[in-house]
Parts: C-alpha cells; sequence; structure tokens
C-alpha cells in the first residue's frame, strides 16, 4: 500500500511519470507522448498532444462497457416534488439530442454557450452536451442579476444562450427569461438564440425568431455524435469574483481535468464505480462543475442533482432523508450548511428518522470548518468527517486528509495536508519560506497539477498579474496560513482577513474558531473593523441556536472573557452584535468585506451572489441600533 508521504513526494520530484501513471487510467483517442510542457506564454500544460473527448469519458465509455442500464444520474427536487433517474444509456441519449440541438443551430468547436439554468436534470444535459460537440459551456448561477449575467455575455461572447423560465428557491418562483432579456438588452453581444426550457410552475413569454423552445427544437434534432478535442483545448469558462469588481473568466482544459477529476475520485474521495456521490451544491459553483456531473460520471459512479437546502425543504432532516433514499455513500457539502442545520436541529435529533448505513464519508468545503460544527459531526455520524479546501481556480481539492490513499489523524482546524501534484509552502512578504506556526501567504510552487486553470478568458495579462507577479515561481493563492511540524495546513483566511491591531497582527479566523466553540452559538462572522487607536480592532456577528434563552449581554460578556482568556487583551474583542442571520453568497461564503464596509459606514453595494440582499438591511439596522443604545448610555 502506497503511503502519502511517498505518493506526495513523487508527484513533486518526478511529476511527468506521476501524471503518465494517472493519465493511463483514462480513455483518450489519442495517448499523449508530452506529458508535461509549457505554453508559448510559459504557462503550465498537460499531455498537449494528446486527444479525447471529456462527454464520451462521462457515458459512452460506460455504455459500451456494457454499463448502460447502471443508474447514472438522480434528480431529487422537494421545491417541486418531483424525482427522477436516469442509467447511463438514457443519460447519453439525453445528451446526444441536447447536443444536436446545438449543432442545429450553429454551434460548433470552439464556440462559447452561457447555460443560465436552476437544478435540472436538462442543466446536466446541456454541459455534457457542449463537451460533446467541443463547444466551451459557461454556466452562470441562475437567479445572477441581469447586470452582472451582461458583463459575463460580453465576455464570453456566446453563440446560444440556454435557459428556463425560472428557477425555485424553497417556495419563491425566480422568472429566469425575464432576467435573461433584461441582460440581453444591456449587453452589447448579441446572441444568436435563445434556447428555453419550459418549466410547468412558470410559462415565459418567448421573443421571435430569437427565442426557441427547448422541447420543439428537441423533437427536431438528430442526436450527436462526439467530436475528438484537444486535451488542451478549452472545456469550461467559469467566472469567479475579482478584487477589482469584474469578475475572472476561470479557463479549464480537457485533458487534465480529466485526469485530475479521475484522481480525486480514486484517492480523495475512495469512490469506486457503481457508488452514490452527492455533492449537494449547485452547477453554478466550481463544486457543481467538478462533483455533480464530471468527476462522479467520468468515474462511473451514481451522482444526484439536489433542487432543494438544508432546511425548510421541508425540514433540517432533509440530507438525511436524500442519503436514506438513494443509499449515499459519499456526500460533499459546505460547512454553513450544516451550521443551518445545527441551529435548527441543535442535537441532530431528525436524523433517528433515517437509515444512513450506507453513507462512508462526509466531504466538507467551500467556507472554512470551525471546530465545533466538524465536532458536531463527527459525533452524529460517526464517520470520517473530512474538511478540505480547494478554490475555483485549481478545480479540484488542493489540501485533503485522502482516504483513499491513506487516512491521516484529523487535526481540527486544519484540512490537512497538501494533495500530492501540489507543491505548497507559506512565504513572508519578502517571498521567503517561514518555519513551522509561522504565518504568511500560502503559495504553490509551479508546475501547477493537471486540473488547474490555464488562463483567464481573454485577459492573459490579469492571470499572470492576478497569480504569478508577486511571488515569481509560484501561484498566490492569496491566503494567509500556516504550517504545523507535521505538514498540517492551517487557513487562516484570505489576505485582507489579517487585521493590526495596535501593531499586533491578528487572524480574524482565530477568533471566529473561538466565539464558534460557545455552545448556544450557531454560527458567527469576525471581521476587522477601523479604529483610532489601534488602527483596527474585531468585532463579531453571533447567530445563536433556536431556543436559547440565556440573556444576549451575559452571552456577550462570555464571548468577550473568551476571546481574552484564549488570546490575551491584545485581541481587544469587545463588540458583539447579535444577528438573526448573516449576510451569504448563494454558495454560503460570509460576506465579511461587506460586513466589513457596513461597520466602517463606507458605501458596498450587494454583490449578485448573495443569498437574500435583505439580510444587509438587518445587518445595518443591527449595527446602527447598537451605536444609538451606547450613545444614549
Amino acid at each position: 500500500m502506497r503511503t502519502y508521504k511517498a505518493f506526495h513526494q513523487k508527484s513533486i520530484t518526478d511529476y511527468e511519470s506521476f501524471w503518465k501513471e494517472q493519465a493511463e487510467k483514462i480513455d483518450w483517442f489519442k495517448f499523449p507522448e508530452t506529458i508535461y510542457s509549457k505554453s508559448d506564454e510559459g504557462f503550465d500544460r498537460w499531455y498537449s498532444d494528446g486527444t479525447l473527448n471529456t462527454s464520451y469519458l462521462a457515458l459512452d465509455r460506460h455504455v459500451k462497457a456494457g454499463r448502460g442500464n447502471q443508474l447514472a444520474l438522480i434528480y431529487d427536487s422537494p421545491v417541486t416534488d418531483k424525482k427522477m433517474t436516469y442509467t447511463y444509456a438514457q443519460l447519453l441519449h439525453e445528451v446526444e439530442m441536447v447536443a444536436g440541438m446545438l449543432l442545429s443551430l450553429g454551434v460548433t468547436k470552439g464556440d462559447r454557450v452561457i447555460i443560465y439554468m436552476p437544478m435540472i436534470s436538462q442543466t446536466v444535459f446541456a454541459m455534457l452536451a457542449c463537451a460533446r460537440i467541443g463547444a466551451i459551456h459557461s454556466v452562470v448561477f441562475g437567479g445572477f442579476a441581469p447586470n452582472e449575467l451582461a458583463v459575463r455575455i460580453d465576455n464570453a461572447t456566446p453563440k446560444v444562450m440556454l435557459t428556463a423560465s425560472c428557477g425555485i428557491e424553497v417556495q419563491k418562483v425566480i422568472p429566469y427569461k425575464t432576467l435573461v432579456d433584461q441582460a440581453l438588452d444591456l449587453a452589447a453581444h448579441k446572441v444568436d438564440h435563445v434556447v428555453l426550457y419550459q418549466r410547468p410552475e412558470y410559462k415565459a413569454e418567448m421573443i421571435e425568431p430569437r427565442d426557441i423552445d427547448w422541447q420543439i427544437l428537441k423533437a427536431k434534432s438528430k442526436p450527436a455524435k462526439y467530436v475528438e478535442v484537444k486535451s488542451t483545448d478549452t472545456l469550461y469558462i467559469i467566472y469567479t469574483s475579482g478584487t477589482t469588481g469584474k469578475p475572472k473568466g476561470v479557463m479549464r482544459d480537457n485533458g487534465g481535468h480529466a485526469v485530475s477529476m479521475k484522481f480525486s475520485m480514486d484517492y480523495i474521495y475512495n469512490c469506486k464505480p457503481g457508488d452514490v456521490f452527492w455533492a449537494a451544491s449547485d452547477v453554478g459553483w466550481v463544486v457543481g462543475h467538478s462533483y455533480i456531473v464530471y468527476a462522479p460520471l467520468i468515474q462511473g459512479c451514481t451522482t444526484v442533482l439536489f433542487e432543494g437546502k438544508p432546511v425548510r425543504t421541508p425540514d433540517a432532516g432533509t440530507f438525511w432523508r436524500v442519503i436514506n433514499d438513494y443509499n449515499i455513500n459519499v456526500f460533499f457539502t459546505a460547512p454553513t450548511a450544516f451550521r443551518a442545520i445545527v441551529k435548527e436541529d441543535p442535537n441532530g435529533e431528525l436524523k433517528s428518522k433515517y437509515d444512513l448505513s450506507s453513507l462512508r464519508y462526509l466531504f466538507l468545503a467551500g467556507e472554512r470548518c470551525d471546530t465545533g460544527t466538524l465536532k458536531w459531526a463527527q459525533k452524529l455520524l460517526n464517520i470520517p468527517v473530512i474538511d478540505h479546501w480547494w478554490q475555483t481556480e485549481s478545480g479540484w481539492p488542493m489540501i485533503a486528509n485522502m482516504p483513499g490513499l491513506e487516512l491521516l489523524p484529523v487535526k481540527p482546524g486544519s484540512s490537512s495536508v497538501s494533495v500530492p501534484g501540489y507543491n505548497m509552502t507559506i512565504l513572508d512578504q519578502d517571498g521567503e519560506e517561514v518555519g513551522p506556526q509561522e504565518e504568511g501567504s500560502l503559495v504553490i510552487k509551479r508546475p501547477t497539477p493537471p486540473g488547474f486553470l490555464t488562463n483567464l478568458w481573454r485577459n492573459t495579462e490579469r492571470f499572470i498579474a492576478a497569480y504569478f507577479t508577486k511571488y515569481p515561481g509560484f501561484y498566490n493563492a492569496e491566503d494567509s496560513a500556516y504550517k504545523d511540524a507535521e505538514g498540517y495546513i492551517y487557513i487562516t483566511g484570505r489576505m485582507d482577513d489579517i487585521i493590526n491591531v495596535a501593531g499586533h497582527r491578528l487572524s480574524t479566523a482565530t477568533i471566529e474558531e473561538i466565539v464558534a466553540t460557545y455552545p448556544d452559538v450557531a454560527e458567527c462572522a469576525v471581521i476587522g473593523i477601523a479604529d483610532e487607536m489601534k488602527g483596527q480592532i474585531p468585532v463579531g456577528f453571533v447567530v445563536l441556536k433556536d431556543g436559547v434563552t440565556t440573556p444576549q449581554e451575559i452571552i456577550s460578556a462570555d464571548l468577550i472573557q473568551k476571546v481574552r482568556d484564549n488570546l490575551g487583551p491584545v485581541a481587544a474583542f469587545k463588540t458583539v452584535y447579535f444577528a438573526k442571520r448573516l449576510p451569504k453568497t448563494r454558495s454560503g461564503k460570509i460576506l465579511r468585506k461587506t460586513m466589513r464596509n457596513i461597520v466602517d459606514q463606507k458605501p458596498f453595494t450587494a454583490i449578485a451572489t448573495i443569498e437574500d440582499p435583505a439580510v444587509l438591511d438587518e445587518i445595518r439596522d443591527l449595527v446602527f441600533q447598537k451605536e444609538v443604545l451606547v450613545e444614549q448610555s
């Protein structure tokens, strides 16, 4: 059996041999002779002379191998009370037909297609159909504001847009087609066609001849065969937020992506062909791309597409119901989802209604996992709970415990160690490597592994400036972190989450960790705000568990004392706000920067991905009311 250390060491010192071995595990039309090379601009490239097709890897090869009757996709929608299943053969047919739809509209290899759709089966068909004909898909999270969608339309310049009449948020219907029409009015680029899937929950107006009904077009189309593409051809563009306010179009290739997806399923998730894998995310995010659609299907697993929430669809036992219904083996979600469950069902009592014996692992990522949430899940489920860390840019995990290789001891607060292929270190401001327990910038020494972003769409200059300029020879993750003596990596936050309190550098994540362990706290965020005397000071926003009766004044005093006991008076933690909820993106990330601007009374705008803009007014009112009370007292 391979050990983690030996495996990781080989991936760094003999990376070409290492990644050749992994490439042999997928089906190529032409196996690459060149494993690693550099582009004309000097960027890392993998398998440059290989050819393949990602849709073929995900579907055709399984059907050809005699596994066409195996379940491939499960659609479960508690918001519409609908369920559907597709075998590999059925899913292949659906994808062939959607690919045929696109070909009939003149979409060919290299063209872009924007997919602006909810969590329905047709969205998965669309992604795989684009891959099938060599078109580049860009999935934009459904519900984005028209101006944000317009920015992406102008950047990607799609030939066709695929959309649906509506999305559904718990009990609220969101008319997608209206948002698409507004975005296309705002955008300078004009698409040839909008293909609309009419959902029964809402019928959208059509604008002819631009708009085409999905079902009618499908009925007239012929199934499309897969095309051969180069390993380095772009599979998709996914937009992620940027510091300038303009989104960055992260590009992912076909070959490196396929190899990394297979590798991660083998070694990180320990998920075998035929297993049932569920990533409770959205296809609009990178997690949905990698672990709802591509990785499980490339591996030959059954994947679950869930249109719902961890709570209110109908209750905090929803996750347990899905695991029970489909015998889920590996489950992946965000810590914020578990914090929502903890708030409504602190003792996990709803779990007792379901049989979770099929579940082998729980993986958490997307937002920092506090020790309290980790321990709650460990105690409730009594299985390995694995906090792992990665980015949109990486496309797959960078730091993780790897049960498919060697399950290492869990250290709360750490996402474990570098995944093989990632040569990660911590640098100070001068670019010098720091020692154990010393905080600095987390970086990856080049070459970055297969599956990593290859460039930013139509913005190479920004690609270099954002990721490779500050520390030459390294990818800058823009996160602060430290390593312990055993190589475990502790992410302490984004670099702008490090605050300077009277000359002392403190991590707001460290303070959050202390606050989160308080028994009555369901969720919290600590931010650094401007202070005339100390430069910056931390303040806390706390959401209490349902049913807490202890007066807030007592909890506030306890939390302040708890931080003082752990970090000393230098932390200067003296202010706690009790909120009903925290502002988050739809993927669960807390909007700390926006909260900081609210407290500092600086201008802010609700970003496109915010779950509910009304919560910003709640936070502002909360802060204002407390300031008034302080002045009156």
